[in-house]
């Protein structure tokens, strides 16, 4: 009676231990976890400070609003490529900044303008080119873009109203001060440009 007494209270005590420890581990690994996921949802929050406030900032990735910044991309490359005032030393500046934004392709379009003699036949007509986008259509799996545009070029002696469609791909390179985006623009060509009748 005694030894199945004292087994019995022996077997209860191993069973409350093991049900202890078993219970410490599952509460031990919930709070691990509880951490781990709050850790990992702070580190995805930015604090700024103004003075000494603090203010919180959600950190976007890029592939969440890869197809809105690729399109700002493009059309700050068409005005930067296409607005164009009689002012020499301000084609040179804009168009410079238009080339940091592509490739060789927009350098090669560039000399083409150049040499049939469209930046000093702007100069010399004392004309105003001005572009203005009416869509763009991005394939976010190919990153092919159709650049949909009108351009007008208004001169002393009349106004010209231009048709302009360019197409082209885009690549991620790092950010810089030249290229916020961190965009390239590449294969970059024109499909169409051409008068239109008002």
């Amino acid at each position: 009676m005694l030894i199945e007494s004292l087994a019995q209270k022996t077997k209860l005590a191993l069973m409350t231990v093991l049900a202890t420890i078993g219970g410490c581990t599952l509460i031990c690994g919930f709070t691990v976890w509880c951490c781990i996921s709050l850790v990992t949802k702070e580190r995805e929050q930015i604090y700024i400070l103004d003075g000494d406030i603090p203010f919180l900032a959600q950190r976007a990735r890029l592939e969440a609003n890869f197809t809105m910044e690729a399109k700002a991309h493009i059309q700050l490359f068409h005005q930067y490529f296409f607005n164009l005032p009689p002012d020499n030393d301000y084609i040179k500046w804009t168009v410079g900044k238009a080339m940091y934004m592509a490739d060789g392709t927009a350098l090669k379009q560039k000399q083409a303008l150049d040499e049939n003699g469209f930046y000093s036949d702007i100069i010399s007509s004392s004309a105003v080119c001005t572009i203005m986008c009416d869509s763009i259509q991005f394939d976010e799996h190919e990153r092919k873009f159709t650049y949909y545009g009108t351009q007008l070029i208004k001169r002393r002696t009349r106004d010209l109203k231009r048709s302009m469609v360019t197409t082209g791909y885009i690549e991620s390179v790092p950010r810089t001060r030249n290229n916020p985006h961190g965009l390239m623009i590449t294969n970059w060509r024109t499909l169409e440009n051409k008068d239109l009748d008002y």
